[in-house]
């Protein structure tokens, strides 16, 4: 088993410090779609999971995830702490199984939705928005 390189008080501050919405992959999509034209709204309510982006004109959302928390298969960022294993797994399980859930819910409503995985933004941040305006058009 590693040894955390941070004592548990840096630790649990390094993690409060993580945000859940208006992050910088996310923050860096909606600006990327907004110079391609795209309108949209953010972090909707009304809709299950409250996707990151929302694009009436298209009846599609997208949901900005971390590699980590979201467990980004084959994702050299979804790595697991070496400590509380039990605890990681559980909040892993927990939050993949409800993605899987909310994206059940928007698609039986009519909504497509799209993933855009942190890494990458992170990469190769234009050639993924081209991609994945034209998976949105085509959708239309």
């Amino acid at each position: 088993m590693t040894k955390d390189v941070h004592d548990p008080e840096t630790r649990s501050y390094n993690m409060s410090r993580i945000r859940g919405k208006d992050t910088k992959p996310e923050v860096k999509l909606r600006s990327l779609l907004h110079k391609a034209g795209f309108r949209f709204r953010i972090h909707d309510s009304r809709l299950p999971g409250k996707p990151d982006i929302v694009l009436p004109r298209y009846k599609s959302v997208i949901f900005v995830n971390g590699c980590f928390w979201h467990r980004h298969e084959g994702c050299r960022y979804c790595t697991t702490p070496a400590t509380r294993k039990d605890f990681w797994d559980k909040k892993f399980s927990g939050t993949v199984e409800r993605d899987r859930v909310k994206k059940q819910q928007l698609e039986e409503t009519g909504w497509d939705v799209f993933i855009v995985w942190e890494c990458e933004l992170k990469h190769d941040a234009k050639t993924t928005v081209a991609r994945l305006i034209e998976q949105i058009k085509k959708k239309l």
